[in-house]
């Protein structure tokens, strides 16, 4: 069951002084199968006045397997214990805990994204931030229990988590790597997120009708956390990330593009020739990585924000745009790329592998900034969004505001992405 054993905290604290901080509370992605907190240095939040708390939380089958025995969502629960941990705890580290924001990317933003919508997380943040995800990623029962019954038939045990866990940690490693597998063979992006050249996503939340009671957008719609100040966004090219290590773009065929708008259930007599025209010069792995971006990232992210038109608190949206050199350039304004400016992490070794050696300093000091400035007033320095004009941000290093630059987002009205 949740609890802060799981959590392993890493707190980062600014010089004590007697006013309370903003407190900022971090959760990384990884497809809820993979990362933890380690990665993260909070140095740069701290020296700026912000309390930053990165958690772990327990990932892939411990976390997320579904056996329609009562027990859902415990990597969510978790996450719910750390918030509030933080409530208790964060004033000992000079931190405020009545101003909180909780942010993450990719799995880590669906994560915030979801929890917008679980009653149990009412009241612990004041704000959110969701970078690359907006709680889209979840399983109705019926599709999680069958997950849960690949995974246990793998296993050749019963459907037990008692006889999950006597399993082993290896084994059960090899028995999840076994179904995504199995998965990838027979992709369906409506049901565990898969297509030609990408990542089977196999655990997602589900909506069991305790924890969390309806899909979060709907959940959203109708009001739950209207009080919470909302940033979010994406990169401008995200699914390079998930294309470029594995294959060349130039390898993606015209056929496997087609076959990802079929199974987005996308008009492919009108989809195709619409993003051709707005992308000219993209050839199909370009169109794929694109596609991909806007199915998870950027459509997800847009409805999250057009159903808070009627919150009282405020929503931002933001596009980073600019293009890393690595793989030849190829790898562009990809997934993640975001994280180490958010840090100001730009030093670290560990993140110049997706940046390059050389990122623009004035880059970060605009992203960093920008973060600190919401969590300490739940602002930034351009307009919020409303659905009338879907003001955006574009990050880069030459920022400019734009109105509704998202060419191919009525091709997606009806489309089911949950």
């Amino acid at each position: 069951m949740p609890g802060a054993d799981y959590l392993n905290l890493n707190i980062w604290t600014p010089d004590p002084g007697s006013a309370r901080l903003p407190v900022m509370v971090w959760i990384y992605g990884g497809g809820l199968d993979t990362g933890s907190n380690g990665l993260y240095d909070g140095t740069a939040f701290a020296r700026d006045g912000v309390v930053l708390v990165a958690i772990n939380y327990r990932l892939g089958a411990e976390g997320f397997l579904f056996l329609d025995d009562g027990v859902a969502n415990i990597g969510l629960l978790d996450q719910i214990s750390a918030l509030e941990w933080v409530r208790d705890n964060i004033a000992a580290f000079g931190g405020d805990p009545g101003n909180v924001t909780f942010f993450g990317q990719s799995s880590g933003a669906m994560a915030v994204g979801t929890l917008l919508a679980m009653p149990r997380a009412d009241g612990l943040f004041r704000r959110a931030i969701m970078e690359s995800g907006a709680g889209n990623i979840c399983y109705s029962t019926d599709t999680a229990r069958e997950i849960g019954r690949r995974l246990v038939d793998k296993l050749g045990v019963a459907p037990s988590r008692e006889a999950v866990a006597a399993a082993g940690v290896e084994r059960v490693l090899a028995a999840q790597s076994a179904v995504m597998s199995d998965l990838a063979r027979q992709p369906d992006p409506q049901r565990w997120g898969g297509e030609p050249g990408c990542r089977v996503n196999m655990w997602r939340s589900t909506i069991d009708g305790n924890t969390l009671p309806a899909k979060p957008i709907d959940a959203i719609t109708a009001g739950a956390c209207a009080d919470v100040d909302v940033l979010l966004g994406h990169n401008a090219e995200e699914g390079r990330l998930s294309l470029l290590p594995f294959r060349s773009l130039d390898s993606v065929t015209e056929a496997e593009l087609t076959t990802a708008m079929r199974l987005y259930r996308l008009p492919v007599d009108r989809a195709l020739p619409a993003y051709r025209a707005a992308y000219p010069d993209a050839n199909p792995g370009a169109l794929l990585a694109i596609l991909q971006a806007d199915w998870f990232y950027t459509i997800p992210g847009l409805r999250l924000a057009d159903a808070r038109a009627g919150a009282s608190a405020v929503t931002y949206m933001y596009e980073f745009t600019w293009r890393s050199p690595q793989f030849d350039g190829q790898l562009g304004a990809c997934h993640f790329l975001e994280v180490p400016f958010v840090f100001d992490q730009l030093d670290d070794r560990r993140m110049q592998w997706i940046t390059g050696p050389n990122p623009p300093q004035q880059l970060a000091d605009l992203v960093h900034s920008t973060w600190v400035q919401f969590a300490h007033t739940g602002r930034v320095h351009w307009p919020r969004y409303e659905p009338t004009r879907r003001t955006t941000m574009r990050l880069d290093v030459q920022p400019v505001v734009v109105d509704d630059p998202y060419p191919n987002r009525a091709l997606w009205d009806g489309v089911d992405l949950y």
